[in-house]
């Protein structure tokens, strides 16, 4: 078998970045979804984005596994940034998470939850794409906070 025969055609779909999205409020869903686009930046793959809205859809994902990255509402209900805690503490080699939070002067808090990056509400569409775009690519977490 020729080795051109094992290269996928160039017009296969890239395989996308899974981002699991956790918000109670469907318009801060709605925000950051619109805000992410289809591809945070041009050397990685497209985004799809698995919108829930509860804690334990949040939980029965990352169990699934296949996420690159999670977004979680520090304003949710319940709140993000425990939930980023008890992931961090429950699941080994867990991806990357971004915590947004109420207010800048809230990420010592984002800090305590262990988010590898953070973001104050409301959602800048030019900074969120960076600091995922980062993320993803597993930079150092300090620089992914804004």
């Amino acid at each position: 078998m020729s080795s051109a025969a094992t290269t996928p055609p160039s017009d296969a779909p890239e395989a996308a970045a899974v981002i699991l999205l956790y918000a109670s409020d469907r318009l801060t869903r709605e925000n950051v979804r619109l805000a992410l686009g289809r591809r945070v930046a041009q050397d990685l793959p497209p985004v799809k984005v698995l919108e829930v809205a509860t804690q334990p859809a949040v939980l029965s994902a990352m169990d699934a596994g296949g996420i690159d990255l999670a977004i979680l509402d520090g304003e949710a209900v319940p709140g993000g940034m425990g939930l980023c805690r008890q992931l961090k503490d429950e699941i080994f080699d867990c991806p990357p998470v971004l915590v947004l939070t109420a207010r800048r002067d809230d990420a010592w808090l984002a800090t305590w939850s262990r988010a590898d990056g953070v973001l104050a509400h409301p959602v800048d569409p030019m900074r969120l794409p960076d600091v995922v775009a980062r993320l993803l690519r597993g930079s150092d977490a300090s620089t992914a906070r804004a």
